[in-house]
């Protein structure tokens, strides 16, 4: 049990992050005992996916005191001797503020009894995951989930909360939108759609186009489990060091993958299609004859561009946007390559500009016809991913575990061990820690930046194609100079993030204030309250909102390893989260610290061939280190439910 684990192993990891669960798939593997703790009930952290009720658990959670006592924690400060300290740590990260919900979907009488009841029966589903059963809500089944300490997989099945079943977040006595200063408190707005005649249609629709769907609050509830919402927003670029160390590790097989479909661009307030492969180019009717030419004779240009230094030296050191306007392209085309494309700031430098466009091409073409990945059930399927590499090696895990200190010695300087909340004291020869969990002292002298986030539930595409099962990525320039381009990833319910007929919008930028005010603004040009009618019949209806979240995240991305003050040179530290697209960060960031802690060893190799493997003594084999039957059931139930519900693809 968790209260009774071993007092000794090679490597210590505290949080479930992408990066700390990569370092945990390293290390394991190359025979290191781990020992990986969480004091969250679910896996990934900031990096986490959640189902509607687990989303409404987390935003809870974000509004209770951090610093609230736990009645179960054993005292440290008698177990430190007289030639130790301790470094505290935090007892629950700050690192999410400002948040925000808004509810605009219709609301039924009886609405909060429906959600408390459905609560009830999934108590605190929160990290939303790979379901082994169908995704059928009549035939749901309670779940149990056991802070587990045996060299066991995490299951994909989602872990749950202790203690009461959390009531519903929206305020539904008020209806009307309630302005107020939140802080980094949680604030709740409801918005009333009027009247709540069930027979009254929500959008009067005379001009010939098709019927839009009435979806209700009770609907998003009832169809809880259907959601997996990404607390941070990111696509998987098709050769970047993600998708190649899953490959190389072979911890791609536990995931499933479907291509983004297309690339949008938003400009003079109309969302359009960007032309990818040169076949798109050709196809394109955004594009004219002379337009397309000019566009294909840079995008081959940019393939080599390292080839012909003449061409861009004068502006090496000059903004990419002032490069573009030299070279023969329509502004049309320079916002494409700009925004779309390269997916750069105005201000970022030609050399830059001109790396990431030759990214983005050579991208293209190896698992569809836009650069991206998107894992199915949403980002936080990843670190779940090499947390069970993790424990396939013999790693053990454990949930709803905190630790409250680590134990320095005084002469070394170098930390021995950690105290858990039962008292227990494990020893170690390294330590990996997620930065949310340094105290304020430990980070009095850090810089951090923010992140604003939105997630959105709409009721259609923010531009409607002959399929509606499309994953779009949409970049949002600047509004005004000195501003941030916002980028936006709409999601369909092929990905097993959303219920049918609706979309999850993830909005994702560097933040210059709250989340809300922001993002806000750019949610008001691409979509409407599903309250509101069209009154223009004249343009095509924008996709109506039916829920929204926002919230700021930390971004500790930036902050080198001397601006902590006070850690041992045993201890390391991951950050959460950056603000990029991609996960580079985080994969450089693991591979990294490994290479610093065991020098010369390789870095998640490839698994041994199980054929391979020669073992010795008895005629009957045993099971490699770490597996059991009860593991290899959970694989083949999981991949069984992925292939039948969705068409994804495993990575080769």
């Amino acid at each position: 049990m968790a209260d009774s684990l071993p007092t000794e192993f090679d490597v210590i990891i505290i949080g479930t992050g992408l990066p700390e669960s990569i370092l945990a798939a390293a290390c394991s593997r190359s025979g290191q005992r781990v020992l990986h703790v969480d004091s969250r009930s679910y896996y990934g952290g900031n990096w986490a996916s959640f189902t509607f009720s687990g989303l409404l658990s987390w935003l809870k959670e974000c509004e209770q005191d951090s610093e609230a006592g736990d009645k179960s924690t054993v005292a440290w400060q008698n177990l430190i001797q007289d030639t130790e300290e301790a470094i505290a740590l935090r007892r629950k990260d700050d690192s999410i503020q400002h948040v925000e919900v808004f509810c605009y979907a219709s609301k039924d009488t009886g609405d909060s009894a429906e959600e408390i009841d459905v609560l009830q029966k999934n108590p605190s589903l929160v990290a939303s995951s790979t379901l082994t059963k169908p995704l059928d809500s009549a035939c749901l089944s309670e779940e149990t989930h056991s802070d587990s300490t045996s060299p066991e997989m995490p299951a994909k099945d989602t872990p749950q909360h202790d203690g009461e079943i959390l009531p519903e977040v929206t305020d539904r006595e008020e209806t009307q939108v309630k302005e107020t200063d939140c802080g980094e408190k949680t604030c709740i707005h409801t918005v009333s759609d009027g009247a709540k005649d069930e027979n009254k249609p929500v959008v009067e629709d005379n001009s010939g186009q098709p019927k839009r769907n009435r979806i209700t609050y009770s609907q998003i509830v009832k169809e809880g489990r259907r959601f997996n919402i990404d607390l941070v927003s990111k696509l998987l670029y098709s050769q970047g060091s993600l998708i190649d160390l899953l490959i190389k590790s072979n911890v791609s097989r536990y995931a499933e993958f479907k291509n983004v479909t297309r690339i949008l661009a938003f400009r003079e307030g109309k969302v359009e299609q960007v032309p990818c492969s040169r076949a798109d180019v050709f196809n394109s009717k955004e594009l004219t004859m002379v337009e397309k030419r000019m566009l294909m004779k840079f995008l081959t240009f940019c393939l080599d561009y390292e080839q012909h230094p003449g061409e861009y030296q004068d502006f090496t050191q000059r903004p990419f946007s002032e490069y573009l306007k030299t070279q023969k392209l329509t502004p049309n085309l320079q916002h494409f390559i700009l925004h779309s494309i390269a997916m750069t700031e105005p201000s970022c430098l030609t050399v830059d500009g001109l790396k990431a466009t030759k990214h983005f091409l050579q991208c293209l073409g190896r698992y569809g016809n836009t650069p991206f990945l998107f894992p199915l059930y949403g980002q936080g399927e990843i670190p779940q991913c090499f947390c069970r590499m993790c424990a396939v090696f013999g790693g053990i895990y454990c949930l709803r575990h905190r630790v409250q200190c680590l134990v320095v010695d005084k002469e070394s300087g170098r930390c021995e061990a950690v105290i858990d909340h039962f008292g227990q004291r494990i020893s170690a020869k390294f330590f990996i820690v997620e930065d949310s969990y340094l105290s304020e002292d430990t980070c009095a002298g850090v810089q951090y930046g923010q992140i604003s986030r939105a997630v959105l539930i709409t009721d259609q595409s923010v531009l409607k194609a002959d399929s509606d099962q499309q994953i779009s990525m949409l970049t949002v320039p600047p509004a005004e100079p000195g501003a941030r381009a916002v980028r936006v990833a709409e999601l369909c319910s092929s990905t097993m993030t959303c219920m049918k007929d609706t979309y999850l919008v993830h909005l994702t930028c560097s933040s210059a204030s709250t989340a809300r005010e922001d993002l806000e603004p750019v949610v008001q040009k691409l979509f409407t309250p599903y309250a509101e009618t069209e009154i223009d019949e004249g343009d095509p209806p924008k996709p109506r909102l039916l829920w929204a979240l926002y919230f700021n995240m930390r971004d500790s991305s930036g902050v080198s390893r001397s601006s902590y003050h006070g850690l041992p040179s045993n201890v390391y530290v991951c950050s959460g989260p950056d603000c990029g697209l991609g996960n580079e960060h985080a994969v450089k960031l693991a591979e990294t610290l490994f290479q610093q802690i065991f020098p010369g060893e390789d870095f998640c190799p490839p698994p041994p061939n199980p054929e391979d493997i020669i073992f010795d003594g008895d005629d009957k084999q045993p099971e490699a280190p770490g597996t059991n039957t009860l593991i290899v059931a959970k694989l083949e139930a999981s991949e069984g439910s992925q292939n039948l519900d969705s068409p994804g693809q495993h990575l080769q």
